[in-house]
């Protein structure tokens, strides 16, 4: 896949163009955070814009791999909602702050993790 073809692929699964920047994709372009793929020395890079600033989470040796990366990152749903408990509804309903903190707390591990592995380890054409 190319990035022309991811641009046709993500319409396609209704992910809005506003959650990603495609160089030769039109519209694709976040007024201020999504994620973004470009091509720099020869690598492709997937990464994030946030708060004005970018930052890679991932290089590729190819466009293919990175486009795939991409499309898997924009179209993933993630597990199904499950019914919350009496103690989860309970502290859902009381203890509103202790649970944004340990979102955030959730988050920057997120991030952190995925700042780890940056770079894509197989070399081209092997696998």
């Amino acid at each position: 896949m190319d990035r022309h073809q991811l641009c046709e692929a993500l319409r396609a699964a209704g992910v809005p163009d506003a959650h990603y920047e495609i160089p030769g994709c039109p519209g694709g372009r976040p007024p201020h955070e999504g994620y973004y793929l470009a091509q720099r020395e020869g690598e492709w890079i997937v990464g994030v814009h946030e708060r004005g600033r970018r930052e890679v989470l991932k290089t590729f040796a190819d466009e293919s791999r990175a486009c795939a990366w991409l499309y898997e990152r924009l179209t993933d749903e993630g597990p199904p909602p499950s019914r919350p408990t009496a103690t989860e509804m309970d502290e859902l309903l009381h203890d509103s702050e202790g649970i944004e903190r340990r979102a955030q707390e959730q988050l920057e591990r997120a991030l952190a993790e995925s700042r780890r592995g940056t770079r894509d380890d197989p070399p081209p054409g092997g696998h």
